[in-house]
């Protein structure tokens, strides 16, 4: 019932519907106006999760952002898993080769900073992902978890490890170092175009099991044991997700991830690491791709990457004045002031922002700046294809959905909206032709690996089985030489901070406790905050806290505590749990929908708080420019 289905203007005297030549006439007016007076930098563009789950959203969204001619470009993507496609660039060609892991092949799988029974396989397309996991034991094998929290997979793991926030790139350099020390290296197929091995075996040297088990909590034992039992199963596979790419080392934890398989001949090798190959398939004709730092932010020189800046710099680059300061800004299906780093100082900065257009279909925490809002039509209104996460999939399908229902009248599609502001933007639009999503997805379909047609899909409406996991290197290497390089210089100068690292201390006095994130299955992110069936129950939106740590502070369960960073204070009800490390306490993101003006009903009676008014937008990885929400310092006071 909050969903808009017609474009609103912010009045005075509240919301206001208004026509879509109406919106159109405003948005593109306004946004040329401040263009023309302030340069093309000064319109900013952040684009959520939700974009790339649309078909009409992630195929006509890039070509509106190019129309703009703007550098200030934002999303997600910095806030979760660049440094996944920062490691592809450098180790295999492309930010979109990707390995996944076989899992329903494999012999032992490693999970360090993922919850897949949570997530449902992030950067992992994975249907029935408990039951995977669980056939992995079954049939004689393992999956192990390494996590600062005893997440839902570690439950039913054939064992948990406990670690430091922010130390994974050192357990995965004592591994590498066990490897080598242990002479557990075998490339098998992959030693045929893979360089730097030996420079590896150098780098590594100086990262023990025995000196990396006080760093990171884990004993030299397990750390070695954890090493020869993955090198020597059958077939094995790491993966490393949010909880390694959301933190101070994400890039290096990445590519360091990518090198254990490899070194142990686990990339490209059944029940391994392996690539997908969709039937919608964009890289067929991509060429190398390793764009990286042609521009920074303004304020920070923070490094572009893929023609995106990282988010963390957003807020500071509305606020800072000067030349190439942001005063217009269009978010399209994302919530920042929820999910980016110190949202709160995001919220303060867009009331004063002097033009703000969201394409979404609420008004929540964001778009409640907003000066007009364009709805599109979505769910069951709309047809669907999955042009990004078939790339990530664990076996080679293709499926595509027609609507179930017709968009409500008078509604525009995404697809429509983007293509008409585009058009505007750039041309006449009295010779606008649309074009639909499914003539592109038709084209792309007869070109790809399977030659299949849009009407092939339409006539087999359950999928297409087109077959698992293939082997596919070096072929499918976008590298210019064809070949991995294990050791890409950019990576390896990271190194030294991580170096300088060891000398610190994450915590203090005053905050002593480590802050980690985590998600729930029924929240699906933040996005089903305004259903009563999926946010009714326990309260979720509760501090973790081990009961050693409780005990100290005499904390009873369900007290409310005030929590306090560098950046922020909130307060919010404890949970005392065995399942989070000592010295670690953690908190679901998505929350915080007590702000003025947001019309979501159900959602604001399980309000909670936002993690993310505590998490620190100077704590970023210093490579890759991601956000750091995986070890924020934090003082815990009973109220």
């Amino acid at each position: 019932p909050n969903r808009l289905k017609l474009p609103v203007k912010r009045t005075e005297n509240g919301w206001k519907t208004i026509t879509w030549e109406e919106a159109y006439e405003e948005v593109v007016n306004k946004l040329q106006e401040i263009q023309a007076k302030n340069g093309k930098n000064s319109v900013a563009v952040y684009q959520g999760n939700p974009s790339i789950h649309n078909l009409g959203t992630s195929m006509n969204s890039p070509a509106f952002v190019k129309s703009l001619g703007t550098k200030n470009v934002y999303s997600a993507t910095s806030t979760d898993q660049l440094p996944h496609h920062f490691a592809s660039c450098y180790l295999f060609g492309h930010p979109m080769l990707l390995p996944v892991p076989d899992i329903d092949h494999t012999d032992y799988m490693l999970i360090m900073g993922g919850n897949p029974l949570v997530s449902n396989g992030s950067m992992m397309t994975v249907p029935d992902v408990a039951k995977r996991l669980r056939a992995i034991q079954e049939r004689g094998g393992k999956v192990v978890v390494i996590d600062p929290r005893k997440t839902e997979t570690a439950d039913k793991a054939s064992s948990h490890h406990f670690i430091i926030p922010s130390t994974d790139v050192f357990l995965l350099l004592a591994m590498i170092h066990t490897l080598f020390d242990e002479n557990l290296i075998n490339l098998k197929h992959l030693a045929d175009f893979t360089d730097g091995v030996e420079d590896l075996k150098r780098i590594s040297q100086d990262f023990s099991a025995e000196k990396m088990a006080k760093i990171t909590g884990i004993s030299s034992e397990e750390i070695k044991k954890i090493s020869r039992d993955f090198a020597q199963a059958k077939s094995a596979v790491l993966y490393g997700r949010v909880g390694l790419s959301t933190q101070t080392f994400g890039g290096l934890c990445q590519w360091l991830i990518n090198a254990i398989n490899i070194l142990t001949g686990n990339l490209d090798k059944q029940g391994g690491a392996m690539f997908a190959k969709p039937a919608f398939d964009f890289l067929a004709r991509a060429r190398t791709d390793t764009r990286f730092n042609r521009w920074q932010s303004r304020v920070r020189h923070l490094p572009e990457f893929l023609g995106e800046l990282p988010v963390a710099a957003l807020c500071e680059e509305i606020e800072t004045e000067g030349q190439g300061q942001i005063k217009a800004l269009i978010t399209s299906c994302g919530n920042p002031v929820l999910s980016i780093t110190n949202g709160a100082a995001l919220d303060k900065a867009l009331e004063n922002i002097e033009f703000m257009v969201a394409i979404d279909i609420y008004i929540n925490e964001t778009t409640r700046h907003a000066h007009i809002i364009l709805p599109p039509a979505t769910g069951l209104e709309v047809s669907h294809y999955d042009t990004t996460f078939n790339i990530l999939a664990v076996r080679n399908t293709a499926k595509y959905s027609l609507p179930t229902m017709p968009k409500a009248e008078g509604a525009k599609f995404d697809w429509e909206i983007f293509q008409e502001l585009t058009h505007r933007f750039t041309q006449n639009p009295e010779s606008f032709i649309p074009e639909s999503p499914e003539q592109k997805l038709d084209a792309a379909l007869r070109f790809g690996p399977y030659k299949l047609t849009l009407q092939d899909l339409k006539d087999t409406p359950q999928g297409i089985d087109l077959g698992e996991l293939k082997p596919c290197l070096p072929e499918r290497l976008l590298t210019e030489n064809k070949r991995i390089n294990l050791v890409p210089e950019i990576l390896v100068k990271d190194l030294e901070r991580a170096k300088s690292f060891l000398e610190t201390s994450q915590t203090s006095e005053e905050m002593p406790f480590l802050l980690i994130g985590r998600r729930h299955l029924r929240s699906n992110n933040s996005w089903m905050h305004n259903a009563e069936r999926l946010m009714k129950g326990n309260n979720r939106c509760t501090l973790q806290i081990n009961p050693i740590d409780a005990q100290v502070l005499q904390l009873m369960d369900k007290q409310i505590v005030s929590v306090t960073s560098r950046v922020g204070k909130i307060e919010v009800p404890v949970e005392i749990t065995h399942k989070m490390l000592q010295g670690v306490v953690s908190m679901p993101h998505g929350y915080g929908h007590n702000r003025k003006g947001v019309q979501l009903d159900i959602a604001q009676k399980h309000a909670g708080v936002s993690v993310n008014d505590l998490t620190d937008e100077m704590q970023i990885d210093e490579l890759t420019g991601n956000s750091a929400f995986s070890n924020v310092a934090v003082g815990i006071l009973a109220l």
